[in-house]
């Protein structure tokens, strides 16, 4: 694994300091900020490979940080939180995280998401299609990350944007919940197969959310969806 640059958000001094330590064990390299908004002004003085970013802190939280971080980036983001129930989790995820980790973590599983997640994002970036995709229905800008949906703009969280990208990537094919699980999420370390009908429904209200059910994106009873383009 190449050395990658990574921004660690928390409050507290001594799991930074921990956190510090062991990624850099990794060989990253590790820049720290003890609240949201010092890490917003790290993120735009130097952007990160990826950000570890506490939920719990001080004046600006880890969710309106992430909210911001959304607004101006797609780097890959962890959140660090105390609290371990499902629809804390579901609300990372849907806020844009792409992963999750539990307070008190393992040292080794914290090194080995943040490996996982930096191995994802290289492989998306090496296989980006510079190039525009649509259908008469959907229209993507591969580039910019911009979406349309009947002629009216689309905001998808990242996760969102790439389980998108590989539908219309895939016309008329049915895809498991494991090959979107290895193809949105890569290794899927520590991801359920739950996720992707979660996801599924995200996505197909954000696309339409008037009538999801008109969005061409059909479940396959049994075996997964399939993204059916018009005409």
């Amino acid at each position: 694994m190449n050395e990658a640059r990574i921004l660690v958000v928390d409050d507290d001094e001594d799991i930074r300091n921990l956190v510090v330590k062991l990624l850099e064990r990794a060989g990253h390299k590790v820049e720290q900020a003890e609240d949201g908004r010092s890490g917003l002004r790290a993120l735009h003085a130097s952007p990160p490979d990826l950000v570890l970013l506490d939920v719990s802190m001080p004046d600006l939280d880890g969710w309106q940080t992430l909210e911001r971080i959304r607004d101006l980036s797609d780097v890959p983001v962890i959140m660090l939180t105390a609290r371990g129930d499902e629809l804390e989790r579901v609300r990372g995820l849907q806020a844009g995280a792409d992963d999750y980790v539990t307070k008190p973590f393992g040292r080794q599983e914290l090194v080995a998401r943040v490996q996982a997640l930096l191995r994802r994002a290289a492989a998306r970036a090496g296989d980006e299609p510079a190039e525009t995709y649509g259908d008469g229905l959907v229209t993507i800008d591969f580039a910019q990350r911009a979406v349309t949906y009947s002629d009216r703009d689309v905001a998808l969280t990242p996760l969102e944007f790439k389980l998108l990208s590989t539908f219309v990537r895939h016309p008329r094919q049915v895809l498991s919940r494991d090959q979107l699980l290895e193809l949105v999420w890569g290794d899927a370390f520590g991801v359920s197969g739950d996720q992707v009908k979660l996801y599924v429904g995200y996505l197909r209200r954000k696309l339409d959310p008037d009538a999801p059910d008109r969005v061409p994106i059909e479940t396959v009873r049994g075996f997964g969806y399939r993204y059916r383009p018009p005409g």
